[in-house]
């Protein structure tokens, strides 16, 4: 089985919930304050989870035009920068790591937004016949011991135990949630490593379909297994997807990602050979204001300023308090 080295990031979305701010700078270059304490854009953050993890390559999904803004954050400092940045080793150092960075890079444009599906098939040529991980654009991934094993880590190492060809990262979700993520029903292979197979794969389920249809054995009551956001597929994938568009088929006008697994799993793999597993971490949706907020505590409290984020948290917590029950 060939060891995962390359990632495909998707990018390519318009960042409309977060407007206005998205109309001056792409969702996915927001600024965040990463748990090393650096100020980073939200998409170097997720690449660097993906080179953590043993990626050599990736390609990002990007609007039309979008290449030359990453392009040229992803360098290193040019000559004024230098003597900006004189005796600060420590910028000059990251400077360094964002030419690496930059160097592993290429991207292919969504020429017109079609939906998910669409914009991952983009990466064809880029992957070839290789497994690859796919990451989305706009979550961050923190990983319960904020270890080695990051997220991203922990997804091929079980792909890596399993000998399947697919491993999709899922998490335990109660069913007043289920409208809003991919949905599976699973079997469990091996309780030591964590990882099942899956039986069906359903987008965004009624609560009553998902009590039917997609139980997975030994998960509390109301509770399923949906969408980590991270997946490692083979190259079938882009067979299942290039079915979808050549024969139109899409869900509320868009070629979906959700629907294309469900054709390799049933259509182009063998039996038994897609495979999910848990993942010891959270997400965050960057691409929404809460989210984003949210993303930002959750990197805080995982990161070197962990103890001054929890005393200015208590600080502001009990300052409302406090003007609740002057209100009251």
């Amino acid at each position: 089985m060939k060891q995962v080295k390359k990632a495909v990031i998707t990018a390519a979305g318009r960042g409309t919930r977060q407007y206005p701010a998205s109309s001056a700078v792409q969702k996915e270059m927001f600024p965040m304050v990463d748990r090393d304490g650096l100020s980073k854009p939200v998409i170097q953050i997720i690449g660097e989870e993906a080179l953590a993890a043993g990626v050599e390559e990736i390609c990002i999904v990007t609007q039309p035009g979008d290449e030359d803004i990453y392009r040229s954050y992803f360098q290193r400092m040019g000559n004024e920068e230098l003597r900006v940045f004189r005796g600060k080793d420590w910028a000059i150092l990251e400077s360094e790591k964002l030419q690496e960075f930059g160097e592993r890079l290429t991207f292919v444009a969504q020429e017109t937004q079609e939906g998910y599906g669409h914009a991952v098939y983009q990466a064809k040529e880029f992957v070839g016949d290789d497994p690859f991980l796919l990451m989305l654009g706009d979550h961050i991934y923190i990983s319960a011991d904020n270890g080695d094993r990051n997220c991203a880590r922990q997804l091929i190492d079980k792909y890596d135990a399993s000998g399947l060809q697919v491993m999709t990262g899922v998490q335990m979700t109660p069913g007043n949630l289920l409208h809003l993520f991919g949905t599976l029903a699973c079997e469990l292979l091996d309780p030591v490593h964590g990882y099942y197979r899956v039986d069906q794969i359903i987008e965004k389920p009624s609560e009553a379909y998902a009590a039917a249809h997609l139980r997975t054995n030994g998960l509390p009551p109301g509770t399923y297994l949906c969408h980590f956001g991270m997946h490692v597929f083979p190259s079938a994938i882009f067979d299942a997807l290039e079915h979808h568009i050549t024969n139109n088929i899409r869900e509320k006008g868009e070629i979906q990602l959700t629907s294309s697994q469900e054709y390799m799993r049933t259509d182009l793999l063998p039996e038994g050979q897609y495979g999910a597993c848990t993942i010891d971490g959270q997400r965050f949706d960057t691409g929404i204001p809460y989210g984003l907020m949210e993303s930002q505590i959750a990197l805080a409290l995982a990161g070197t300023h962990r103890a001054e984020i929890v005393e200015a948290i208590a600080r502001l917590l009990a300052e409302q308090l406090r003007s609740m029950s002057r209100l009251a």
